[in-house]
């Protein structure tokens, strides 16, 4: 069983997408997905929306396991050329080629796959225990951070409340002075 997704016409030329298309050829799918999260550049991004395509249709019209999904082919082939033309010097016209191209991304499930049961869970407790250390220091600077501004406010009434005072015995100083 097979799934494909085609993108057409995309804005491109295939000589800077077939590097791209090289790098994730007969690798698993999650592997494919990291290298091309990875790899800079647009293509890599273009790439990237095809292969997660074909693997929804994967998922979702064929039923296959995502998990055994492989990059069994992907091509990045020449589209139409737009041409264009811009002025140049001497009445002269140079011509500007918008090159596109198409991306084919077969995924076909390996046979022989078998589930890491045990790895996955080693790995999801260990996630666990890792999102659970995040969240456990998140509270704490919250907690610190309350405290803090709990203690600015104290220190900023209280130098209020000082600044009061000091003015206050000043003016029934003058006063008297006065009289």
């Amino acid at each position: 069983m097979e799934a494909r997704a085609v993108a057409k016409f995309v804005r491109m030329s295939s000589s800077k997408l077939k590097p791209v298309t090289d790098l994730v050829r007969g690798k698993d799918l999650a592997e494919a997905l990291t290298i091309l999260k990875f790899t800079p550049g647009k293509g890599s991004e273009l790439v990237e929306k095809v292969v997660q395509s074909a693997a929804a249709n994967a998922e979702n019209n064929h039923e296959m396991n995502t998990d055994a999904l492989y990059v069994a082919e992907i091509s990045a082939n020449q589209g139409p050329t737009m041409k264009r033309w811009r002025p140049g010097a001497r009445g002269r016209a140079g011509m500007i080629l918008k090159r596109t191209s198409h991306i084919n991304v077969v995924l076909k499930e390996r046979e022989n796959f078998k589930p890491e049961a045990k790895a996955d869970t080693a790995a999801a407790k260990v996630d666990e225990a890792a999102e659970a250390d995040k969240a456990e220091a998140k509270t704490e600077k919250v907690e610190t951070k309350a405290k803090s501004t709990a203690k600015k406010s104290e220190t900023k009434a209280k130098s209020t409340a000082k600044k009061a005072e000091d003015k206050k015995p000043e003016k029934k100083a003058e006063k008297e002075e006065v009289r």
